[in-house]
């Protein structure tokens, strides 16, 4: 069931520009899946989705295949786009993003196995990253920097 549904949720997010969980959740109703948004909620972030924007402003879910070998570009490019400004704070790395897209930053940060990383959590538009030590989060702070 979990695998079938997360396939069809696949399919969905490439095919439609899917902004919220409440239109995924509806798009896979249209295909006779019926799920809560909890269930929905893990699905999302066990797959490693992220949003990225479109033209005209707004989002969509996007897969972030971890087989693939651009992986690690695909992630850095969704960073790059969403990131506003960063700085560090002894050991705290803080991220501020476009409004709505700190959890897209959060995600690909983790997913990016960033060594040091002990943590993240998000809000709206601001990120806060829990690093080892205060030398990761310089280590850190020197690599975004190198992004930009």
């Amino acid at each position: 069931m979990k695998n079938n549904r997360q396939t069809v949720i696949l399919e969905i997010i490439a095919t439609e520009e899917i902004e919220t969980q409440n239109q995924l959740m509806h798009a896979l109703e249209r295909h006779g899946i019926k799920t809560t948004q909890a269930t929905l909620s893990r699905d999302i972030r066990d797959m490693h989705l992220t949003k990225e924007t479109v033209p005209g402003g707004g989002y969509r879910y996007v897969s972030v295949r971890r087989d693939t070998d651009d992986h690690l570009l695909r992630l850095r490019k969704i960073f790059k786009e969403s990131v506003v400004s960063y700085d560090i704070a002894q050991n705290l790395f803080v991220i501020r993003t476009l409004p709505g897209l700190a959890s897209a930053a959060c995600s690909a940060m983790d997913a990016m196995k960033v060594e040091g990383l002990v943590g993240t959590l998000a809000g709206d538009d601001t990120a806060f990253l829990a690093m080892r030590d205060n030398a990761a989060a310089q280590r850190l702070y020197e690599e975004i920097r190198n992004l930009f």
